[in-house]
């Protein structure tokens, strides 16, 4: 099978921040997920760092480019999985709480063999919110594209005015609505939803295109899984079709495509962006984790 890296022409390598949630996920493959009282034994298993921002800066770099994640980590035994795992993807961190001898967010996900789909319990960055003062200085030096996955928001507040400043393009990853986003999206380029962001009196994807263009964010777009992806397009709307797989695991596809959207968006238009990407979170959709389809052989 042909190495998907080796299909990627050797162009000039851009520098994108990821700033958001660091994890830890332990992902379990299994035939169900377990009812009250049962216990289970799964067929595989993987360890790696995850996040939104943190899953779609390994994909970023895997695309030939240069990452970092601005999140929290710290200084606790169980972070060095955590930096394990991007050292061997090569991302580098931002720390905004490197003395924190906190656990980091572990989430535990359990993907369901038949059908690809996924379980998931994390407590995400609840617990981990840092402050203004610990953006490292010169953070934005160098940097060609930001993106926002809404879990440090007051982090993100202030790194999107400075990027909008110096003519930084910004991508949210909507995922789903966070209180704080409101703040952000005067600030955004690219608002890169999924089915389930709603922002408040929000119930529809009509509803949402309205609520964000009222921003005036030029470029929207709504994915919907397996189904078509709604943009909106400086006035032009229309729908981009994605590959159609057979399904072994969907943990993180959102996330990939928002690092595969990152890096496309630099040198393609935004429809082909959101084409190239969605190419490219289907094929990790072909493999269980959030790292073996960047290891095809």
């Amino acid at each position: 099978m042909t190495n998907l890296k080796s299909q990627i022409p050797n162009l000039k390598s851009n520098h994108g921040l990821f700033v958001g949630l660091v994890t830890l996920d332990l992902i379990y493959l299994a035939d169900c997920t377990p009812k009250n009282n049962q216990k289970i034994v799964a067929t595989d298993y993987t360890v790696a760092a995850g996040g939104p921002a943190t899953n779609a800066a390994v994909t970023f770099n895997y695309l030939a480019n240069q990452a970092t994640v601005l999140g929290v980590v710290g200084c606790h035994p169980m972070t060095q999985l955590i930096r394990g795992d991007l050292a061997n993807y090569k991302v580098a961190i931002a720390d905004l709480e490197p003395t924190t001898d906190l656990a980091p967010p572990v989430s535990s996900i359990i993907v369901t063999q038949a059908t690809g789909e996924r379980a998931v319990v994390s407590i995400n960055a609840v617990k981990t919110q840092a402050s203004n003062a610990s953006i490292p200085p010169d953070i934005l030096q160098n940097v060609d594209i930001v993106l926002i996955d809404g879990h440090q928001m007051t982090v993100s507040y202030s790194i999107a005015q400075m990027a909008k400043a110096k003519n930084i393009p910004v991508v949210i990853d909507g995922g789903s609505w966070k209180p704080g986003f409101e703040q952000i999206l005067p600030f955004v380029d690219y608002a890169i939803c999924s089915a389930n962001f709603y922002p408040p009196n929000c119930h529809t994807g009509e509803d949402v295109f309205a609520y964000l263009g009222g921003f005036d964010i030029r470029h929207i777009a709504i994915t919907h899984g397996q189904k078509p992806i709604e943009y909106l397009s400086c006035t032009k709307t229309g729908m981009v079709n994605v590959p159609q797989i057979q399904v072994v695991d969907t943990l993180g596809a959102g996330d990939i495509f928002h690092g595969a959207f990152c890096d496309y968006i630099l040198k393609e238009s935004f429809t082909d962006a959101l084409a190239l990407a969605a190419n490219i979170a289907a094929d990790s959709c072909k493999f269980f984790g959030t790292r073996r389809w960047m290891d095809l052989k």
